[in-house]
Formats: C-alpha cells, structure tokens, sequence
C-alpha cells in the first residue's frame, strides 16, 4: 500500500492536468477510508476479544471460588462413613428407593437426599449421583410401606447439630432417629444379618368367609382362632423355597431359599372402635411381597378357602396361586447388625448398631405417624376388606397357570382391590 507522503508527491507533480488531479483527489479520498475502516475493525476486534477473556476470567474465578469453598468445607468438616436410623410413613410415597427421572413418583430417597443437600452435610453432585456417598438402604420398602427401623450408610460432612439440621428439611412423616460412625468398607445392606417386619391389621381378617364383614367393628377373633393362626405361622420357620411368594422367581432358583426365625400374631387391642392385632416377622432377608404372600395364604386358610396342605405344596416345584394382602399395614421394624457388632462394637473405636436409647423417640413416632395411619386407612379405605372379597377368585388347589385367565375375568368385577 502507498504511503501518504509518495501520494501527496504525485498530486503536486507538474505538468498533471487539473481533470488527472481531480481523480487522484478521489481516489485519495477512498484510499483513507479504507484505511479508517480497516483501524476501526481492528480496534472493534481487539475490544471483543479483551470483553472474551474478562468474562472467562470471571467465570473461572468464580468456579475456583465454588471449588474452593467446597475444598473449605470439607477440610472444615471431612466426610464420614456413618449409618443414619430412619422411620418414616409410607403413605404418599413410591416406596423407598430413589428412582432417578421419575419425579413424578416420589420417594423416601428423594426427600432424604434433598434434606441432605439443602443442610450441607453433602455436596450438591452427591446428591446427583449417590454413588459419590456410598449411598446404601438396608432394605428397600414398597408403595405405601413403613419404617420404623430403617437403616442406611452413606459418607457426609459431619456439621454441628447433623441430625437436627438434616431434620429441619424433612417433612414430618420422616425423621433421622440417630447416627453412628461405622467402619470405611460397612454397607447397610451386605452387612445386616436380619430384617424384623411387623403387619398391623384388623383381626375381621381371620373370620369365617360367611361372616358379614359389613359389621368390622363388632368382630373380635376368638383365642383359638389366634391359636391356629400361630400354629399356621410356625410352618413358615426354618428354611424354604419361596418362589411361589415373590414374582419371576423359578422354582430351582437357589435366591428364592429364605431363612425364617421368627412368624407370631400378638394379642388383639381395640383402636377406633376396631380390634386389631400386629404379627411379626424376622427373616435373613426377604423377597418382593413375599412377607404380603406369607400372610395372605395364611388368611386363605383362616378363612376357609384353602386347605393347610396347600403351604407345603407352596415350597415345592409347582406353581401355586397365592394370594397377597394389602401393603398398608407393613412396617420394617428393625434391622439386626449381629456380626458386624460381634466384630467392631467391641474394638474401643466404634460403636455397637444397636439402638437402644433411641428406643423411645422410635415409639414416639410409630405412635405419633405410623400406626395412625394405618389406621386411618384402613378405616377410610376399607384396603383389607376390599383384599378379602377377592380371596374367592383364587383356585388353590390348581396351579398359577391354570387359573390366570379366571382371575383376571373375575378380577374386573372386584373394586376397590390392592395391588401393587
């Protein structure tokens, strides 16, 4: 490009005609425009890229400040391990288990992880992804299910007042019992020996099938009726193949062998003008809705509709019809921790599972949200009564197969029936 001094030279040149240096005038003109443009580009460009780095200065100083702060907290309060008692109600909620992209179908899990982020005691992707925490349950309950005695392991920030500030997030129907610090490797499901489940219902339940459940209020169970519903119970004690009790389990599938220790009904006592009675039950680990089948061929029997030989039919190959009673009255009670204590709880540097000082602020809140509940329901709903009428579509002495199309066709003419 020409330098303005070369330019000016050539305009001053003799002997250039007036018409000549007209047109060198204007193409002069356009020459410094060019030019002025081509700066202001420049400068338009440079102030750009200047604004570019400002704002990813900006942005990665406050990154580093979010990282920073989360580096400050967890030097101020280092993660962890611990387990958490839980007891919640399960009215309202699909079950225990959190289930990711579901929204809609709300959980314990996910109240408990929203509690969890909102008091700090873990960090916000942590709750994204409860992997980072060693997220465990103990065990998980169905629609509807409570707890009492629910247990997970997790790691979190331990803060001032941990227990309180999760508690200050929650809804009243959850509440964190207690917590205890546990071993690096300890997992709530692969080391709990033992689950105790208990099932609230009303004692009309085990009346005859002609008897007008219409008149629930005034029916109380007679103690030899109690009595052979414990003898049936018993049956259940021991070691046996209960994939007749749980769904999409094969008869030759060695995980459908459970180990039963303990299957009782307590004494009767009246609650809004209804007699209800509690069973409870302790196994190793239980299948899906298989404690629900357990009670439900029970009842069948009590009632009438299936003979006793058909429990013991129901632990071998064939697949036998059972039955399952409503979730409403089932509550994980306590978990049982035996060899972990064995082991750890008397080393002098952790503590025993056990949860004996908490026993009273557990019944206060079976009290205060879980048996009203159950209650209420049943009262309300009606859930039991509803199960009952359609204990009559079951064949119990045939196979599941063979009467699949009869229990569905009688099934549309039930209202009102459970299931899950």
């Amino acid at each position: 490009m020409l330098k303005t001094g070369s330019l000016l030279s050539a305009l001053l040149k003799p002997g250039l005609t007036l018409q000549r240096r007209g047109s060198f005038l204007s193409f002069l003109n356009k020459m410094t425009e060019a030019l002025k443009d081509e700066q202001s580009a420049k400068l338009l460009k440079r102030a750009n890229e200047e604004n570019e780095d400002s704002t990813e200065r900006l942005q990665d100083s406050k990154r580093i400040k979010t990282e920073g702060e989360q580096v400050d907290d967890d030097k101020k309060y280092p993660k962890k391990k611990v387990v958490l008692l839980l007891a919640y109600s399960g009215k309202g909620y699909y079950g225990m288990q959190r289930n990711p992209g579901n929204s809609q179908f709300r959980t314990i899990e996910d109240a408990l992880v929203t509690a969890l982020v909102t008091s700090e005691c873990i960090p916000e992707n942590h709750g994204e992804d409860m992997r980072k925490m060693s997220f465990q349950r103990c065990a998980r309950t169905d629609k509807g299910v409570s707890a009492a005695g629910q247990v997970v392991s997790l790691k979190l920030r331990l803060i001032d007042d941990t227990v309180a500030k999760i508690n200050e997030h929650l809804p009243p129907q959850i509440r964190v019992i207690g917590l205890k610090r546990v071993t690096q490797g300890f997992n709530s499901k692969n080391n709990c020996d033992a689950r105790t489940y208990t099932y609230m219902l009303p004692t009309v339940a085990f009346s005859p099938k002609d008897y007008d459940t219409a008149d629930i209020t005034g029916f109380r169970v007679e103690p030899e009726t109690l009595q052979r519903v414990n003898h049936l119970f018993a049956f259940y004690k021991g070691t046996h193949n209960f994939h007749n009790f749980t769904s999409q389990k094969a008869a030759n599938d060695p995980s459908a062998r459970r180990y039963i220790t303990e299957m009782s009904c307590g004494e009767p006592f009246m609650c809004s003008s209804t007699e209800f009675a509690v069973i409870t039950v302790r196994g190793q680990s239980f299948m899906l809705h298989q404690i629900r089948k357990m009670i439900g061929l029970v009842i069948a029997v009590i009632r009438g509709y299936a003979k006793e030989d058909v429990m013991e039919r129901s632990w071998g190959k064939e697949k036998v019809d059972v039955p399952k009673a409503p979730g409403l009255g089932l509550v994980l009670e306590k978990v049982h921790f035996d060899r972990y204590n064995k082991r750890f709880g008397g080393d002098g540097l952790h503590e025993r599972l056990e949860w004996d000082t908490e026993g009273e602020a557990v019944k206060a809140f079976k009290e205060a949200h879980i048996y009203p509940s159950i209650v209420e329901t049943e009262c309300q709903e009606r859930s039991m009564l509803s199960w009952m009428a359609t204990l009559p579509i079951h064949d119990y002495e045939a196979s599941a197969t063979d009467t699949q199309q009869k229990k569905e066709k009688d099934n549309a003419e039930i209202i009102g029936n459970d299931s899950d």
